[in-house]
């Protein structure tokens, strides 16, 4: 029987997943937000009421669907296993900071990808202030950062997550009245529920076969010079350039770019301190979801963090506009770095000072 492994698998995962955000975009979803995980957690948040930002609240069926087909394929294929108890808070913390800088940039990494292939050259300046937080990430993980080691739990612990994504998606069917969302903006522009659905099951088989990621690439080119991942990427990235010149969507400069802003500056900066925190939380969001669907608690708790710090972003200003990133923003982003920053030394020189000990008694 043939099946398709290593880089053919990731390859064309990507291809997929680019291919269907380009659909998604065509049939009604965002103009260069056809499949973004940051930004559809926060829609998420706000359909939940966890945040009051009109403009951004939607229950988007992709987000249930990644977690359904992930959890799906885990269980076919005999690699799901309930797994947590690994540093929870820390992770919490990591997700809402990673967020924080997400939403300055005004996209996940794989919005970044989908950006650049429409010619938005703001998302261009935002990939090397990326690539330096996941950069310094590494630093930090050989110097022997690490969060723990997760323990082996009860399968039913890791039926949880994807439990509350079919409890989302029934409220959803049935238009479950306290559920919000938006009348405008990019909340209210989604493509059909069904459509939407989908798309993110066949994303998330394909993204936990492969184990995509869009930290992972960068990450495994820095510290073992391995591209494996980037085939990924690199799928992801062509699928996006040919689906925007077919639809006509593509659009080459930094001013009118859709839901992006050209404060260079922060869009590095954003993006660095989202690269820094989930380098050391070992993955983007979409990897973070798939995780969770395989039965990975700590990722959910990582999750959950993404959602509350969407919520924090939009109650108290910090998530930026078209018109730039907002002052309180750019405090959050410096803030966020020195904590992450914090977080790293003192999760990887306690780990060097212990092996100096051991090095003295010998």
């Amino acid at each position: 029987m043939f099946t398709i492994k290593g880089k053919g698998l990731v390859t064309l995962t990507g291809l997929t997943i680019g291919g269907l955000a380009i659909l998604l975009m065509w049939a009604g979803n965002p103009k260069n937000m056809g499949l973004c995980i940051a930004c559809f957690l926060r829609d998420i948040a706000g359909a939940l009421g966890l945040h009051s930002a009109a403009p951004v609240q939607y229950v988007r069926p992709e987000i249930i669907g990644i977690v359904l087909g992930a959890f799906a394929a885990a269980l076919a294929t005999g690699s799901y296993r309930a797994m947590g108890g690994s540093s929870a808070l820390t992770r919490f913390a990591l997700g809402f900071i990673g967020m924080i800088g997400f939403l300055v940039f005004l996209g996940c990494p794989l919005r970044m990808l989908l950006r650049m292939s429409a010619g938005d050259l703001n998302a261009w300046l935002a990939l090397p202030g990326f690539a330096a937080g996941i950069a310094v990430g590494v630093w930090f993980i050989n110097r022997g950062f690490t969060l723990g080691k997760a323990t082996r739990q009860n399968n039913a612990h890791g039926y949880v997550f994807p439990a509350m994504m079919v409890t989302l998606l029934a409220l959803l069917v049935v238009n479950f009245p306290l559920l919000r969302a938006s009348a405008e903006g990019p909340g209210s522009m989604h493509a059909p529920l069904l459509l939407s659905l989908g798309a993110g099951l066949l994303a998330g088989v394909l993204a936990q076969r492969a184990r995509f990621c869009l930290v992972g690439p960068i990450r495994d080119l820095i510290m073992f010079r391995d591209p494996y991942l980037m085939f990924g990427m690199a799928g992801l990235f062509l699928a996006a350039l040919a689906g925007n010149l077919i639809i006509g969507n593509f659009n080459l400069g930094f001013a009118g770019q859709p839901i992006a802003h050209s404060d260079g500056l922060w869009n590095f900066l954003g993006m660095a301190l989202a690269g820094l925190c989930f380098t050391l939380v070992a993955g983007c969001p979409l990897r973070q979801l798939v995780s969770a669907s395989e039965g990975n608690t700590d990722s959910a708790v990582t999750i959950l963090g993404v959602l509350v710090g969407a919520a924090f972003a939009h109650n108290f200003g910090l998530a930026a506009s078209p018109a730039g990133a907002s002052v309180n923003g750019q405090y959050a982003v410096v803030a966020g770095l020195i904590l992450t920053l914090g977080i790293g030394f003192a999760l990887s020189g306690a780990r060097a000072l212990a092996k100096g000990r051991v090095t003295e008694s010998a």
